[in-house]
């Protein structure tokens, strides 16, 4: 994909992939240029969202983001906490963010998932003013859904190991097969 192309997906929006009563629905920052060009969530091939989804165990093999609409066929779904696209999540304002989490809340509420596990302890922190939030489960709820926050799988963030994210993504699967006994 040219420079060209990928300026021209910038504010575009990526469809959410979700449904009622979802096990866990992913949250992402926002969507990147590169999912924008291509209509998919983490669709930058350095981003470790899908490799660790499979790593953990959410999905038997590694899908590809052109499969994400198999993650419902798992009982997941994607979304984003600001849905328009930018090269990086610094350009979003913290207005954007609050105005995301005042969505999303709405989306968790009419959606009704097990698990809200949002990707980006920042974003968290800022969407939902929570400046104290720690990667992990949170005390807040949204009605009976469960909120996990996780670490960004972007390739820029470093001092989180495909090992490492994985094992996080693990005890959210986890705990949400536990809580579907």
């Amino acid at each position: 994909m040219t420079p060209e192309e990928l300026e021209a997906a910038r504010d575009r929006l990526v469809p959410d992939v979700v449904a009622d009563g979802l096990r866990v629905l992913f949250c992402g920052i926002n969507p990147g240029l590169m999912s924008a060009a291509t209509g998919h969530h983490f669709a930058r091939p350095g981003n470790r969202f899908w490799p660790v989804l499979h790593a953990s165990g959410f999905t038997p093999r590694r899908l590809l983001p052109s499969e994400e609409r198999e993650l419902l066929d798992h009982g997941l779904g994607i979304t984003n906490v600001v849905a328009r696209a930018s090269a990086r999540a610094d350009e979003l304002s913290e207005v954007e963010f609050r105005e995301g989490g005042r969505i999303l809340t709405e989306k968790v509420r009419l959606l009704r998932p097990r698990w809200l596990a949002v990707v980006g302890i920042t974003a968290y922190r800022v969407a939902f003013e929570d400046r104290k939030a720690r990667i992990g489960p949170q005390q807040r709820t949204i009605g009976d859904t469960r909120i996990w926050v996780l670490p960004n799988p972007s390739g820029l963030n470093a001092h989180w190991t495909l090992e490492t994210m994985a094992e996080e993504f693990a005890r959210l699967r986890e705990a949400a097969d536990r809580s579907g006994e």
